[in-house]
């Protein structure tokens, strides 16, 4: 997100929200950096990016683009659009050359917008970009973006909490049976970093595997 797009959607986070940042501490100075964060609801690009000192390059879906408010605050950032269930190589070009230029690139590895309001199981291709770069991960914790809308319809300002997480890498590869178990031992590594951010109750499937 540029900074000029980022003054404009802090603006507006203010104004229609009540929203706290914890965690500023574990920022490091700059990238590369791979942004990673739990999904609740459309908000949670916008938030997340507002959250940070950073020029940030999100990956979204195009179907983004047609909601309201949302749509409108990330075509302010930079964001990469992508096709729902399908494989796009320029994408993921795209994303690599963010993170190869030393820049900030923001994913979510459930690859897609929770439907129980808890954490879901991290998809396996969602994360392959986090072994292929190589870099530093950052995790971010994210909650109330998920009743935005229905305390809007009450009229009040939603409570949004951001936790910003210590910076992490990938471990070695271990062995299984597959590639494709190897990126699901990857996108479970990440979602636990993130779970250990969130309360209890928005931890969902990583419940167990967190303290």
């Amino acid at each position: 997100m540029r900074q000029a797009s980022k003054r404009i959607v802090t603006v507006l986070i203010n104004l229609l929200t009540r929203w706290e940042v914890e965690g500023k501490e574990n920022l490091p100075p700059g990238g590369p950096l791979l942004m990673v964060f739990n999904h609740l609801a459309w908000w949670d690009a916008p938030l997340g990016m507002a959250a940070v000192p950073y020029e940030v390059t999100g990956i979204a879906l195009k179907d983004l683009q047609r909601i309201p408010i949302t749509g409108q605050l990330l075509s302010l950032a930079n964001v990469i659009w992508v096709d729902r269930g399908r494989y796009d190589r320029e994408a993921l070009r795209r994303a690599l050359a963010v993170l190869e230029q030393g820049g900030i690139l923001a994913i979510a590895p459930e690859g897609r917008m929770s439907v129980t309001g808890a954490l879901e199981r991290g998809k396996p291709g969602s994360v392959f970009i986090a072994r292929k770069a190589d870099v530093p991960i950052l995790p971010i914790g994210l909650t109330g973006t998920e009743k935005v809308l229905s305390e809007w319809r009450r009229f009040r300002r939603p409570h949004l909490r951001v936790v910003i997480g210590k910076v992490f890498r990938l471990p070695e590869r271990r062995q299984y049976g597959s590639r494709k178990e190897e990126r699901q031992a990857d996108a479970d590594y990440i979602l636990e970093r993130i779970a250990e951010l969130l309360p209890p109750e928005y931890r969902g499937v990583y419940a167990d595997t967190v303290e």
